[in-house]
């Protein structure tokens, strides 16, 4: 089972996000700020990560550059999610190591099939 986790300070996406990919068999853990993220990353392994851009305690760019840095999770892939869709923030989340990018809003569908891409790449 491939396991993800999903850093996201707006509940009701969070919620929905969490049931999609639990119902398609992905195990989950769910973080509501950035200090709570690291607090999972740190204690356990993921096949993925989905930051949101915005959170408190520590944004999803502080996020990236703090697992780029790391050894043990330099090589973990990492998706983006922000309202933040203009050109400069996209670049500046793949050049800060995020793997991917996905404007909020996104159609569930789109992201579930993006997800299986990336979990699929290696294989």
């Amino acid at each position: 089972m491939k396991r993800i986790l999903l850093a996201e300070d707006e509940e009701v996406l969070r919620m929905l996000l969490v049931d999609m990919l639990e119902d398609e068999g992905f195990d989950i853990d769910e973080a509501t700020d950035g200090q709570e993220a690291l607090e999972f990353l740190q204690s356990n392994q993921y096949d993925l990560v989905l930051l949101d851009y915005m959170m408190p305690v520590y944004t999803g760019l502080e996020i990236i550059e703090k697992l780029r840095s790391d050894d043990s999770t330099k090589d973990l892939k990492i998706m983006m999610l922000s309202a933040k869709s203009q050109q400069k923030e996209q670049d500046a989340v793949l050049v800060a190591g995020a793997d991917y990018f996905m404007a909020k809003p996104f159609s569930p569908l789109e992201l579930l099939a993006k997800i299986e891409g990336i979990l699929n790449e290696n294989k």
